[in-house]
């Protein structure tokens, strides 16, 4: 493969499109698949409801997040651009460290394990959404990243970026029932 190096600014602009269109899919894969509503619905899960406007801004926000990330990706760009299995350091990267090794005590975590009540089973149950979104997020953002030239991905990623700012967008301004 070429050696790429991405600008800090194209990273950060693939970043952000990339996480924002894989967290909404996979956050309405989730959000069906494991009933989160009934979950968020319970007074004591410790969620904001999905009307909430912090909640609804969720997607717009996510590109605090694809910033952070693409400061990290960026500072590892000869490791995870232009190579064969980049997209696995990425993710690996994502995993180990924000999902697996996080300094928190999250559910999941290597921590959350260890000093969370919540009963493993029902932590692990997660994985399938974040696992997956660092997945894809990481074989996305290399496709992306390693083929500069392709401009219908380009065009398609930024359409999917759009509609997923624009839906919760519009669901601010649309007339309550």
């Amino acid at each position: 493969m070429q050696d790429l190096k991405p600008r800090f600014l194209t990273l950060a602009v693939k970043t952000v499109v990339c996480h924002t269109v894989t967290y909404m899919v996979m956050g309405a894969f989730a959000y069906r698949l494991f009933h989160y509503a009934d979950f968020i619905g319970n007074p004591n899960s410790g969620m904001r409801p999905v009307t909430s406007l912090w909640v609804i801004l969720g997607a717009p926000l996510q590109v605090f997040r694809g910033v952070l990330f693409a400061s990290v990706f960026y500072l590892f760009r000869d490791r995870l651009f232009g190579r064969k299995n980049g997209w696995l350091v990425m993710a690996w990267m994502l995993i180990g460290i924000g999902i697996l090794g996080t300094f928190g005590a999250p559910a999941g975590s290597l921590e959350g394990f260890i000093y969370t009540t919540i009963p493993v089973a029902i932590q692990l149950r997660g994985y399938l959404e974040i696992v997956t979104q660092a997945l894809l997020l990481s074989a996305l953002l290399c496709y992306w990243v390693n083929h500069p030239g392709r401009k219908a991905i380009s065009w398609a990623l930024g359409a999917a970026y759009v509609v997923c700012v624009a839906l919760p967008m519009m669901a601010l301004v649309a007339p309550k029932r």
